[in-house]
C-alpha cells in the first residue's frame, strides 16, 4: 500500500507573508468562513501548534488562487507597451498582487491556471543554471480579462472549462500535460487535479517525465498517468 505524503502545514503568519496580508486578516477569513470566487469556503484548520491554528498549505494556496479581492477588481494596471516583457515579480505587481511571488506560485502550483510565458531564457552557468520566464503585457491583459472571479461576487458559481476527450489507447510514451492528465484521471477540472497533485494524492506523478521548453510545464507519459489511474481506482 502506497503511503501518502504528510501535507505541509502553515500558520497565519506564514500564509499572510505569502499573500501580502496580515495574520489577523488570515484568521478573519477563517472565522468568517469567507468564500472565494468559486464559492469555496476558507479551508478548515488541519492542526494546532499550541494556540496557533495550522492549515494545509496546498489547500490554502488553492483557495487563494480563486480569490480576487476587491482591490484587484478595481485595479487598473499601469500603461505599458503591449509587447513589453515582464518577469514573474514584475508581472505580479502589474496585475495588482502585493505578493511579488504570486505569478511564480500560480505557474508552479496550479498548472493550466496561468498562461505560459512568452519568452524563456536559460541563464547562469553549467554548474548553476537558472531560467528566466517573461510574459508580454498583452498576455497579462488578456488573462486579466478572463481570470477566475473577475466581475463575480463571492459565492457565485463558476463553470470550469470542459476537459478534452483523451484516448486511453494512444501511444503509451506520448507526453501529456496537466489538462490531459486531469481528463484521464477523471477529475472535473484541471484545478482539482492540480490541488490533488500538490497535496500528495498522486504519488506516481510527483516527478514529471519531462518539462516543456516553453515555461517548464510538467509532462507525464500516458503510461504513467494510466498507472496512477489504476492505483486510484484500486484505492491504494
Amino acid at each position: 500500500m502506497t503511503s501518502r505524503r504528510e501535507p505541509r502545514l502553515a500558520d497565519a503568519a506564514e500564509i499572510a507573508a505569502e499573500q501580502g496580508l496580515t495574520p489577523a486578516r488570515i484568521s478573519g477569513l477563517y472565522t468568517e468562513r469567507a468564500e472565494n470566487a468559486a464559492g469555496v469556503p476558507f479551508p478548515e484548520v488541519a492542526d494546532m501548534r499550541g494556540r496557533a491554528r495550522l492549515w494545509d498549505h496546498a489547500k490554502v494556496t488553492e483557495w487563494f488562487a480563486h480569490r480576487q479581492p476587491a482591490r484587484l477588481r478595481k485595479h487598473t494596471p499601469p500603461a505599458r507597451d503591449p509587447q513589453d516583457l515582464l518577469n514573474a515579480a514584475e508581472a505580479s505587481r502589474f496585475l495588482g498582487y502585493k505578493n511579488p511571488n504570486q505569478v511564480t506560485t500560480f505557474v508552479r502550483d496550479h498548472p493550466g491556471y496561468f498562461p505560459d510565458p512568452d519568452v524563456v531564457e536559460e541563464l547562469g552557468t553549467a554548474d548553476n543554471p537558472y531560467r528566466r520566464q517573461q510574459w508580454r503585457v498583452q498576455t497579462l491583459l488578456d488573462w486579466m480579462a478572463t481570470r477566475p472571479g473577475r466581475g463575480k461576487h463571492a459565492g457565485a458559481q463558476r463553470t470550469a472549462p470542459a476537459l478534452p476527450d483523451v484516448p486511453v489507447d494512444g501511444d503509451p510514451d506520448e507526453l501529456l500535460g496537466a489538462t490531459q492528465a486531469a481528463a484521464l484521471l477523471k477529475f472535473k477540472s484541471v484545478n482539482s487535479f492540480s490541488s490533488s497533485l500538490s497535496q500528495g494524492n498522486l504519488p506516481l506523478l510527483e516527478t514529471p517525465d519531462a518539462l516543456t521548453e516553453n515555461g517548464g510545464r510538467r509532462r507525464w507519459t500516458r503510461r504513467r498517468i494510466l498507472e496512477q489511474a489504476a492505483q486510484r481506482g484500486s484505492g491504494k
